[in-house]
């Protein structure tokens, strides 16, 4: 009777510990340290940060989904169900062997290809393979230079130059693009 007294005891101490203070001091420090990450580094149509939920168009930390010509592409996303469905992060788990990792490649060059069957520069890997996080919301400067050609065309208002200057103005310190800010920036032009 003891021994079920003290593990019934360290049972309830252990779910108020690590089920209830822990997430709450997390969730406090995560608010007073890092209060636009804690909350979803929500994004406005402006392409500012803001905490207005009903003004949020994004976010800035998880990749969105674009599909039509005239914008740019993010690297294919590994969630299940719908694309960069933040509910269910987490790579694919598919190695270089795998025949639907092969599979996956194959079908996101041919779309890339039919999109823009002119462009004959080598596909950047990351326009190809998904992310670990399958929510990567960011791609490098030669993925999108390489869209350049596609969303030149399929805009018809805006040159090769004014895009590649766009891009230029969106690098990041180690030379990726936000593709959301990518996009909002362009739909101002």
């Amino acid at each position: 009777m003891k021994s079920l007294r003290s593990a019934i005891t360290l049972t309830l101490v252990l779910t108020v510990l690590t089920g209830v203070i822990y997430p709450l001091l997390i969730t406090a420090l995560a608010q007073l340290f890092f209060p636009h990450q804690a909350n979803g580094s929500l994004i406005d149509k402006n392409g500012n940060l803001t905490t207005d939920t009903s003004q949020a168009i994004g976010s800035h930390l998880i990749g969105q989904h674009f599909t039509q010509p005239h914008y740019f592409w993010p690297r294919p996303s590994a969630t299940n169900k719908f694309p960069y469905n933040a509910a269910q992060s987490g790579g694919s788990n598919l190695s270089l062997a795998s025949d639907a990792w092969l599979a996956n490649v194959k079908s996101a060059v041919e779309t890339l290809k039919n999109a823009d069957p002119d462009n004959t520069t080598p596909i950047p890997i990351d326009l190809v393979t998904a992310s670990a996080s399958g929510l990567d919301p960011h791609i490098s400067v030669n993925a999108a230079r390489y869209q350049i050609p596609r969303i030149a065309k399929a805009r018809g208002n805006i040159t090769v130059t004014e895009l590649e200057e766009l891009i230029a103005a969106h690098m990041g310190k180690k030379r990726f693009v936000n593709v959301l800010q990518l996009n909002l920036a362009l739909d101002k032009k």
